[in-house]
């Protein structure tokens, strides 16, 4: 059940203005702009190099230092290896039985980094590939798994690429589906929090497969680094890689009166890999216990119905078109406020989905988060002597 929103002691209100010009700030699927400082919570204080922390529910970046870093590109590699071999297999393209045969660039491969341990003419299941990449990021199952979805390195690093635009991962490019010292392989830890929550989000069925503690393959049994998975019971995936320094992506899911709630943590550049699980954890624990998500508005639910004009229709429904949270600091959702800027005056034709203009929602009179609110229904253009009219009408407005 969605919590009645209250702001100032009365019904949840809008204030309609007209704005020509808008800047929206995009992260995810939505534009957020937070503030944790000015909503009054002071940031947790780490000692690693960057870090950031996400309500996945609301899209909202509660806390983060030094985001937009460059760092190397081995957990998004691994991440997008994986993101794509789940898209494989939702297509129809591979299933996790399928045995494909060791190819002899396994064994040429020179980089360092962990491995299965797979050799050149042995066949191997994408299951266990799969489970050799997530738990352990092994570069010789994430070479394997290239090759399985797109027969060479160079086209399927080419496809992780272009989904990375896609995703809107402004600040990476990969040169390989693992590790690698090249330095043009490079990514941000922004970028891997947006990747990381879009494969949640898009594959929830092969989530539960990095929550794996350890696995076995030729007799060799390892063990998954992210050491959170033994400490906190909440934490049920990400990746941690196997360098200290690097970064360690992990989520966690705990519920609450208002509903379920998840928070992704980033941590790169720790002083050691036990200080890097104690930041991560501190960050997840601080999410939860500082602030709370609630549902604003429903899939679909109309928040306003302005006029249009030159239009087979009078008014436009405009809202969400997804369930839509927001994250605010403990004992401030009473304080909670929402300002509506449209983009007037709106002119048919509009297509439904279309972006029509801005909810800004307010603790007292700081804006923690921009929402854009698009047009749930298609609106045509109206007749001629409809536009006609409403030209006339508009130089009189």
């Amino acid at each position: 059940m969605s919590r009645k929103l209250q702001g100032s002691g009365t019904d949840s209100h809008y204030i309609f203005m007209k704005k020509s010009k808008f800047v929206v700030l995009f992260l995810f699927f939505w534009c957020f702009l937070f503030n944790v400082h000015a909503a009054g919570v002071a940031a947790p204080t780490l000692t690693s190099r960057s870090w950031l922390l996400i309500d996945v529910v609301s899209n909202q970046v509660l806390a983060s230092s030094n985001s937009q870093e460059r760092i190397r590109a081995g957990t998004p590699a691994r991440l997008m290896t994986a993101y794509l071999v789940f898209g494989a297999i939702k297509d129809g393209k591979l299933n996790l039985d399928k045995t494909v045969s060791v190819s002899d660039e396994i064994g040429a491969m020179e980089s360092g980094g962990p491995r299965m341990f797979l050799q050149p003419g042995s066949s191997v299941t994408i299951q266990q590939l799969l489970d050799g990449l997530i738990v352990q990021g092994s570069e010789d199952a994430a070479l394997t798994l290239a090759l399985a979805v797109s027969g060479d390195e160079k086209s399927f690093v080419d496809l992780m690429n272009r989904e990375a635009v896609r995703l809107g991962m402004k600040s990476t490019n990969f040169t390989h589906p693992y590790e690698t010292a090249d330095k043009d392989s490079y990514s941000t830890p922004n970028d891997l929090s947006v990747l990381a929550v879009n494969l949640m989000r898009d594959y929830p069925d092969y989530y539960s497969g990095f929550s794996t503690r350890e696995f076995t393959y030729n007799k060799i049994t390892q063990r998954n680094p992210n050491r959170l998975l033994w400490v906190d019971p909440t934490v049920d995936g990400l990746v941690a890689s196997a360098g200290v320094r690097d970064s360690m992506v992990v989520s966690a899911r705990r519920d609450s009166i208002l509903g379920e709630r998840r928070m992704l943590s980033v941590v790169v550049g720790a002083v050691s890999d036990q200080a890097r699980a104690q930041e991560s954890l501190k960050l997840l624990n601080w999410g939860f216990q500082n602030f709370d998500t609630i549902r604003l508005y429903e899939k679909n639910q109309v928040v306003a119905s302005p006029e249009v004009w030159k239009g087979s229709s009078g008014d436009v429904d405009i809202g969400f078109n997804v369930d839509t949270y927001v994250s605010v600091p403990k004992g401030e959702i009473s304080r909670l406020k929402t300002v509506l800027e449209r983009n007037d005056p709106l002119i048919a034709p509009i297509n439904e989905g279309s972006q029509v203009g801005v909810l800004k929602i307010l603790v007292g009179d700081k804006v923690i988060a921009e929402l854009p609110v698009l047009a749930l229904e298609q609106i045509n253009v109206a007749s001629f002597l409809g536009i006609i009219w409403d030209t006339i009408r508009l130089w009189f407005k």
